[in-house]
């Protein structure tokens, strides 16, 4: 998967590695968290922990998944790599002890770095006031999953020289929100309707199987990629 952060790394053998003393094992999940850190604070916020409280939560339970080396505990339902996260923070806030513990190693170093700031300003406009925690995760992991695989397309297009057509064409990909019609699009890019629409073919078809190879990532046995393509496409449609 071009542009990727972590084009190598694939969730199974994070939990392979897991099993024995590995530092690639670790940066590996490092990167995996720092994508994906966010659904896990929106979580934090929604079950009532104001904004510095859920940042130390989080950063405390990275520090104590990567310590304790818990992505060594696999089972099926881990082999996906969203379920594995959410159930071993469930598990971190509800454990004093661990809490503590976090705490006395400095009250949740920070081995992944969060941007509070921006989580701050972003979950303002997405917390729906009747979700459930739960609920709030699922949306913002599906959002957040084809966030990166629109970004890993559009640094793919700017190392080819092309990242304007990207920037032109943005508005026909899945969840980018875009209102113009084929017509007004072409006018405004200064093209020709057919031609836009090959275009956007084109980048549709590149967009699909850069995602379909970040799925591949996230869980630990291929035969479940359908299903978690159809989990991330519920949960943007929900």
């Amino acid at each position: 998967m071009g542009g990727s952060a972590f084009p190598d790394t694939r969730w199974t053998l994070i939990l392979l590695a897991g099993r024995e003393e590995g530092p690639a094992a670790d940066a590996a999940l490092a990167q995996l968290c720092q994508a994906y850190w966010y659904p896990l604070y929106a979580f934090v916020r929604r079950c009532g922990h104001q904004a510095e409280e859920a940042r130390d939560l989080t950063q405390g339970f990275f520090a104590h998944l990567l310590e304790n080396r818990r992505f060594a505990i696999a089972d099926q339902e881990r082999g996906r790599f969203r379920s594995f996260l959410l159930k071993s923070l469930q598990r971190f806030m509800a454990d004093a002890a661990d809490r503590d513990a976090a705490a006395k190693r400095g009250g949740g170093v920070a081995t992944v770095s969060l941007d509070v700031e921006s989580a701050e300003s972003k979950l303002a406009h997405d917390v729906g006031h009747n979700e459930t925690p739960e609920r709030l995760f699922e949306r913002e992991w599906a959002l957040t999953l084809i966030a990166r695989v629109a970004a890993d397309l559009r640094g793919a297009l700017d190392r080819e020289g092309r990242g304007d057509q990207f920037d032109s064409l943005r508005q026909f990909l899945p969840g980018s929100g875009g209102e113009s019609s084929y017509a007004e699009a072409a006018t405004r890019i200064g093209t020709s309707e057919s031609a836009l629409k090959v275009a956007v073919h084109r980048l549709r078809r590149r967009y699909r199987d850069m995602f379909h190879a970040e799925i591949a990532r996230l869980v630990a046995d291929p035969g479940d990629c359908e299903a978690e393509i159809q989990y991330v496409l519920n949960a943007l449609r929900s």
